[in-house]
């Protein structure tokens, strides 16, 4: 299991979009962004995705947390904002803020999709997840 963000503006805001068809994406072509298409293409059924408005040296903004649900792979047809993306199951449709960490060299949060790696951010992303007694 992984944790990826999501960026939520793609010619406009389209959290709503997503969440009401159930799916996360990008809108860059295969031409302008292959390494985002290759990341998107890489994403694993369980892995854990959230959208958010981050913009470079600020706080993040989340805006909803899912699940990857299944290897499919869409295409703008799904959606046509989107270039590819995955089918998510939202957990959570919540909006809150995480402090960006202060102890960061490089921020990569203003991209439209990435790994998200830091400890504290990721125990905040997964504390919308029910606890399982």
């Amino acid at each position: 299991m992984a944790l990826y963000g999501f960026g939520s503006d793609i010619e406009g805001d389209v959290t709503n979009d997503f969440i009401q068809q159930n799916i996360a994406g990008i809108g860059w072509s295969k031409n302008d962004a292959p390494d985002l298409h290759q990341l998107v293409r890489s994403l694993k059924a369980g892995d854990i995705v959230y959208l958010k408005k981050a913009a470079f040296n600020t706080d993040i903004y989340v805006k909803a947390v899912g699940i990857i649900t299944d290897d499919t792979i869409l295409g703008n047809t799904a959606c046509p904002v989107i270039q590819i993306g995955r089918n998510v199951r939202w957990i959570s449709d919540c909006n809150f803020t995480i402090s960006k960490p202060g102890n960061e060299k490089n921020n990569v949060r203003s991209n439209s999709v990435y790994e998200e790696f830091h400890p504290d951010v990721q125990k905040k992303i997964l504390g919308v997840f029910p606890r399982i007694p």
